[in-house]
């Protein structure tokens, strides 16, 4: 199996190791550096209909960049597109369902499969509306986050609420609810005027047992700040 490493501490790489015939799967635009020993070509993986749920479940490219050893053993270097940390998960035993922008590779075993979400949390997540992505199959997968990246624990009896914009991927074992703000109550409106007065913005509520990882930085939030100081 390719063997994937995060290597560098700030903005790293994803540095991926190929024996002869392996293969593995990228966003668009994700090379850096390949060895002659590696093919890199572009395709439309799984298909059309998969490529387009993907393309509307997270902002995939159409197109994913396809790095295969044809003449021999090789490494390559890859690279997300926002600076900000990257980490390995293994795939198999536990699947993974990834926010908007968090992929960034995989090996040939996995798969990215789009599902549907409750209408709650269609509306209001930034992983797609109705549809999200989920892992499949067996191999790893590296996602990145603007920022540091923090693996997060849940417990069954500690469930966690985590800002919608951090959240960078989860166990796709865990129970979600998104929710307007972590109060109990004060109606939806109350709820909203609260979100809207405390900077709060839209929650994850997960419970259940696995883990989540999340991002130190708000993309949205940093491109706001961006857009005011050129005011």
């Amino acid at each position: 199996m390719p063997a994937f490493t995060v290597t560098g501490d700030v903005d790293p790489f994803l540095h991926v190791s190929l024996a002869h015939g392996e293969k593995i799967y990228c966003e668009s635009d994700a090379m850096v550096m390949m060895e002659a020993a590696l093919d890199l070509r572009g395709k439309v993986t799984g298909g059309i209909g998969a490529a387009l749920m993907r393309r509307f479940a997270n902002g995939e490219s159409f197109f994913q960049q396809h790095i295969e050893a044809v003449r021999g053993a090789g490494d390559c270097l890859l690279s997300p597109t926002l600076p900000g940390a990257m980490q390995v998960v293994d795939v198999g035993p536990r699947q993974y369902m990834l926010s908007d922008g968090a992929f960034v590779a995989a090996s040939d075993g996995v798969e990215l499969r789009v599902r549907t979400q409750n209408l709650g949390n269609a509306l209001f997540a930034q992983s797609g509306g109705f549809f999200v992505t989920e892992t499949a199959g067996s191999g790893q997968v590296a996602v990145s986050g603007f920022g540091s990246i923090s693996q997060l624990e849940v417990a069954p009896g500690r469930d966690v609420v985590i800002d919608n914009s951090h959240v960078v991927c989860w166990d796709s074992a865990l129970r979600y609810d998104m929710s307007i703000t972590t109060g109990g109550s004060g109606g939806f409106l109350g709820n909203l005027i609260n979100s809207q007065t405390s900077g709060e913005g839209m929650v994850l509520r997960f419970s259940g047992q696995g883990k989540v990882l999340v991002c130190s930085r708000n993309r949205e939030a940093f491109l706001a700040w961006t857009q005011r100081r050129q005011q």
